[in-house]
């Protein structure tokens, strides 16, 4: 067997594990799933997600998960907690701690400060009868055959178990809270996320680049106005009203087939009543829009119906809204 083949085989195998502890997961999820939800979505704190090495990191991407999702939340190390990190974690918070075995040394040592604190806990581990899940106000049990690892020692389908929970609570209390895109936009103001969630038509708009020809401009206006402002068309206005727009591809397709063209007006040339848009429509929606009706360009207006410019795709492809 070749070793790409062996390679293969073993990736396969990884992913099968994995799966399997999955389904396992979907099928023990019962009643302290539901409480949880609930005790979370009740609290009047934050929820403070904890534990060490590999579970640590998976707690990690689970706070930050919940945060972004409407469920304040922040990560301590389960080690650092107990030498002054327990200082910002107050008595209304949530704490969900994270062990696959349930028996870290680490946990067992910061449990009973928490109890102390009058913290609700929940344990998250994949050993129902160890110290955290009995020491737990509440149990998300996390069933775990074997790890992917050949030898069942790397921390690997656990930790992939352990991820998909807190996925899993996290889009649960996204439901409950209805916490809906504007939101997510409002705490994803940066990147291509926050551009997809916040970014308006307008702002793509090209500064005093305004291609317009009259209803009764002369072929040779109309390819000099859509040539100088460089955005591949332009609008047609008729008594101070917008009636049509050129685009570059209606040129060609003039030249194809009219033998004549000298007489040919901008009225001759145009679609008729094109595609609007109003200025404050996100940029993300104008895209699938124009991806919809496979088109290049958008009229931009204000509310009043105003002509404020033209789009084209291209401007939604140089920030980065092209998927």
């Amino acid at each position: 067997m070749s070793e790409i083949s062996t390679n293969t085989k073993i990736a396969c195998n990884t992913i099968n594990i994995e799966i399997q502890s999955l389904k396992l997961l979907e099928e023990s999820l019962d009643h302290n799933f539901k409480k949880v939800i609930e005790v979370i979505h009740q609290s009047k704190g934050k929820v403070v997600v904890t534990g060490v090495g590999k579970s640590g990191i998976v707690a990690m991407k689970i706070a930050a998960t919940l945060s972004s999702t409407g469920t304040p939340s922040f990560h301590i190390h389960a080690g650092d907690a107990t030498h002054g990190d327990l200082g910002m974690v107050e008595k209304k918070d949530v704490v969900i701690g994270i062990s696959k075995s349930g028996n870290s040394q680490e946990i067992k040592e910061l449990i009973p400060f928490l109890k102390n604190n009058g913290n609700t806990i929940i344990g998250m581990t994949s050993n129902s009868n160890s110290f955290l899940a009995k020491q737990s106000d509440y149990l998300l049990y996390t069933p775990v055959d074997q790890e992917a690892c050949p030898h069942d020692l790397a921390p690997t389908t656990s930790t992939t178990v352990q991820m998909v929970m807190g996925d899993a609570l996290a889009m649960s209390l996204m439901e409950l809270n209805d916490f809906k895109p504007h939101d997510f936009g409002q705490i994803h103001p940066s990147g291509t996320l926050g551009k997809k969630l916040n970014l308006k038509v307008v702002a793509l708009l090209r500064d005093s680049k305004i291609p317009k020809v009259s209803f009764s401009s002369s072929f040779k206006e109309v390819i000099y106005e859509i040539s100088e402002k460089r955005l591949g068309a332009t609008v047609v206005e008729k008594n101070g009203g917008l009636c049509g727009l050129i685009t570059d591809g209606d040129i060609r397709r003039v030249f194809e087939k009219n033998e004549n063209i000298s007489e040919l007006i901008a009225a001759d040339i145009m679609t008729k009543n094109p595609i609007k848009v109003k200025e404050d429509l996100l940029a993300s929606r104008a895209l699938k829009l124009m991806q919809a009706k496979k088109i290049n360009h958008l009229v931009v207006i204000r509310e009043d119906h105003t002509y404020l410019g033209i789009v084209h795709i291209l401007d939604f492809i140089n920030e980065g809204l092209d998927g």
